[in-house]
């Protein structure tokens, strides 16, 4: 057997499909052959070596080559990558789409590397709004010239009503605070209560008058307890003439706050 009709049946012989002739024949010549014999036996080494490792997983671009060549409607235009790489980069993507955006990125040469650069010109922008700037020089004229026509900046006061409802909302909070809320209340109270009870005429005026007419009853009342008397002796008892002093002018007090009585006119005799 030649050597180049050993390399053509190789598979046949690895295989077990020759003939007993044909495989006594080729064993013969792989024995005598080195060169053969070497070939054989990579061959066999290669075959097992490939029966005991799995099978490598297919390549993204692999993929995309045989989706893009049998299903070319779910490719994906560069116009549309661009549009959907914002949501692509933050993680709003839908699957259908994401899928159809990664393929399309492993496929394009021009798109592979837009997603890398916006990234990096993102984390730039970053890193520049984190260094404080210093304030151009002439920055602030050129603000105001170009708003309000001059260089000198101008007092802005808003209108009348304006100013008038912000007093007033002012005072009116001082009202409605927490801790004037309860003392508003209990006084709005006392005013209703005093009108209606205490008043005649059911005005504050009303009211007010009933009060000091009340008062001026509570003090005769007090001024011509017999208590004040007892007060006046045991005082006197205590500190001396200074107490009967006291209880002088509380007897004079006593007497002036008592109505005097009258004469009696004597009757005519008949």
């Amino acid at each position: 057997m030649l050597c180049t009709e050993f390399e053509d049946r190789l598979t046949d012989y690895l295989d077990g499909a020759l003939a007993v002739e044909a495989q006594r024949a080729f064993g013969e010549h792989a024995l005598r052959c080195p060169l053969c014999h070497e070939l054989l036996n990579e061959v066999k080494n290669t075959i097992s070596e490939c029966r005991a490792s799995e099978a490598p997983a297919p390549s993204r671009e692999l993929e995309a080559r045989i989706l893009h060549r049998t299903a070319p409607e779910t490719s994906m235009s560069c116009e549309d990558f661009e549009t959907h790489l914002t949501d692509y980069l933050d993680g709003f993507l839908p699957a259908t789409l994401f899928h159809r955006w990664e393929r399309h990125a492993a496929l394009c040469e021009r798109c592979t590397e837009l997603p890398g650069q916006v990234v990096r010109s993102i984390g730039a922008c970053y890193s520049y709004i984190s260094i404080e700037q210093a304030v151009p020089a002439g920055l602030h004229e050129r603000i105001l010239q170009a708003t309000l026509g001059t260089t000198q900046a101008q007092e802005v006061r808003p209108p009348l009503a304006a100013r008038l409802v912000e007093r007033l909302r002012g005072w009116l909070d001082v009202v409605v605070q927490p801790q004037f809320a309860t003392v508003a209340t209990m006084v709005l109270l006392a005013v209703f209560v005093g009108t209606h009870t205490i008043s005649e005429d059911g005005s504050i005026g009303g009211m007010y008058r009933a009060s000091v007419r009340l008062a001026a009853e509570t003090y005769s009342q007090g001024a011509s307890s017999p208590d004040l008397k007892r007060v006046a002796e045991g005082l006197e008892t205590l500190v001396g003439a200074p107490a009967r002093d006291g209880a002088a002018a509380v007897t004079a007090n006593d007497n002036k706050s008592q109505p005097q009585a009258e004469p009696q006119k004597d009757e005519p005799q008949k």
